[in-house]
Formats: structure tokens, sequence, C-alpha cells
């Protein structure tokens, strides 16, 4: 998905974000986690601005070199070798790593090309994926293609993954499972 945001996302939007997801969180008594690469604890920086994230964050994972992603999250040296750091398979082993290490019952994942160098034309400057993995045994990841700054790329990826996390849990809170 090609995300344009010509609008600039501020703190209180992310901070607004935060507290939905942790009011969520908290009434269902879940736990999350994250594993950040390009967002370098942005995620969890965001979190833990919310008094009480305690409650419902575990911990974040900043995982930016790849031997990180291997040595904290068990990502596979395979995986990053035949895929690189920035793909499908490497976030959901990297949302799979902080879910079992946290033990937490929702896990995010980020990777991605924040610029302004480093992008190739198979993997250009902007391109971020976002890896989902729940205890109770889903995974799913998004891929996004986001325009702008490096600070912009950044902002926006830690934007969606807030959203997508607050999404995921709410949805779950709604249908749980029988």
């Amino acid at each position: 998905m090609h995300v344009n945001n010509k609008n600039v996302i501020h703190n209180n939007e992310l901070y607004a974000l935060s507290v939905l997801l942790g009011t969520t969180l908290k009434r269902e008594k879940k736990w999350i986690t994250c594993a950040e690469s390009c967002t370098g604890g942005w995620v969890a920086k965001m979190i833990t601005d919310v008094a009480g994230s305690s409650n419902w964050f575990k911990c974040g994972f900043v995982t930016y070199s790849n031997q990180a992603k291997i040595d904290l999250l068990n990502v596979r040296h395979g995986t990053i070798e035949q895929h690189g750091a920035v793909s499908d398979a490497v976030v959901k082993e990297m949302a799979c790593g902080a879910l079992r290490a946290a033990s937490a019952d929702y896990a995010v994942a980020i990777s991605g090309i924040a610029g302004p160098d480093g992008g190739t034309v198979e993997k250009p400057v902007g391109m971020v994926w976002f890896g989902f993995a729940l205890a109770e045994g889903a995974l799913f990841s998004q891929l996004m293609h986001l325009e702008g700054d490096r600070n912009s790329v950044r902002r926006q990826a830690v934007h969606l993954a807030l959203g997508m996390l607050f999404a995921t849990s709410s949805e779950h809170a709604l249908c749980p499972a029988l």
C-alpha cells in the first residue's frame, strides 16, 4: 500500500493513539511488545509516554542491526540472507521472537528504509514492513510505501504501527476466541 501523507502527524496524534491502545489493552488485561528497527524505539517511547503503560506494555526491542535481530529476537540468519532485513519474512520472525521473549499477547515489528540513503529499485526509501504476532497464533504482515524525509517516514511508520495495533487489539476485544 502506498501512503502519500501530505499532512504532518504530530506527537499529540501519536499520544492519542497510544492512549486508545492502552485503554483497550488494560480493559482486556492484555500485554503488548514491539520490535523496532527503522523507528529506533519510537513506538515504545510513545507507548511509555502514557501514564500507567506498565499495566499493558511489557517491553520494546530496538534491533537496528541484523545481528541484534538474530541475537535478541531469534531471527534466522538465513532468513535475512535470503530476503533481506526489510522483508515480510523478517518482520514476521521479529514479531514472533518479540512475542515469545516478552510473553506478551500482541507484538508488532517494524523494519524499513527510512532514507535518505539505503534504497534500491527493489526496496526504495519509504518501504516499510510491519509484522504482527498474536499469542493465539495469528501472524500477519503489511507492506507500506511512505513518502517524505527520514523523520517523516519514521513518524508515519510509528503512526501506522500504533493504529494497526489498536485495530488488532480492538478487533480481538470485540470478538474473543471461543
